[in-house]
């Protein structure tokens, strides 16, 4: 349970991937927590043979360590993030969110093209028209090599809506804003992550 939500310790989509990470987003304003999603974090449990170097490290270490992320971001197993919806808010708003971050770390990098313009743009588009009611689900999945992405989103007695994301700079920046360590937009989730992970290798 992440927040009252129940989380699936496993799902399958290629093959079974274990739940390692999970946490919340939030803000606090006036002392007062606001919680807006609840995160889990899937992936094929083979990750932490990519991540041999950190081996006897201590979640605290792991989780302050960026370069950490980027073995797991980059490593090539499959990777699914479940997100449910703790406060509802409309598509709109989670798309900017989702656009502003990925805009401007690409930016950073050097990396937003014309190209990564126009895949950033479908993704907002994709939001624009959703309504992210309460216990609505969004999911990313990221196949083991193929540099895309699929998001889905599901609310009640509604078909799943699917959108293909195919521009890798893109799909990657999603991920780093998700699992990008100290950058990331849910710590929880990263210290979460750090700790499973560590205890996973010190076995």
């Amino acid at each position: 349970m992440v927040d009252e939500i129940p989380f699936p310790q496993q799902i399958t989509t290629a093959k079974p991937l274990s739940l390692l990470g999970y946490g919340i987003t939030d803000i606090e304003i006036h002392f007062l927590q606001i919680k807006f999603t609840a995160i889990g974090v899937y992936l094929e449990p083979e990750i932490v043979g990519h991540l041999q170097q950190w081996k006897g490290k201590p979640g605290n270490v792991v989780a302050e360590d960026d370069d950490f992320f980027e073995a797991l971001i980059s490593a090539p197993v499959e990777k699914f993030l479940r997100i449910v919806v703790i406060k509802e808010i409309k598509g709109s708003q989670y798309g900017v969110q989702l656009e502003s971050s990925v805009r401007d770390r690409l930016a950073a990098d050097d990396k937003y093209e014309d190209e990564e313009e126009a895949a950033l743009e479908k993704v907002v588009e994709f939001f624009q028209s959703k309504y992210l009611k309460k216990d609505s689900v969004i999911t990313f999945h990221f196949p083991a090599t193929s540099g895309t992405a699929e998001i889905a989103f599901s609310t009640e007695g509604k078909e799943d809506s699917k959108i293909k994301v195919e521009n890798a700079n893109v799909v990657e920046t999603i991920k780093k804003w998700y699992l990008g360590g100290t950058r990331g937009v849910s710590p929880s989730t990263i210290t979460s992550l750090a700790n499973t992970l560590s205890a996973e290798l010190s076995k």
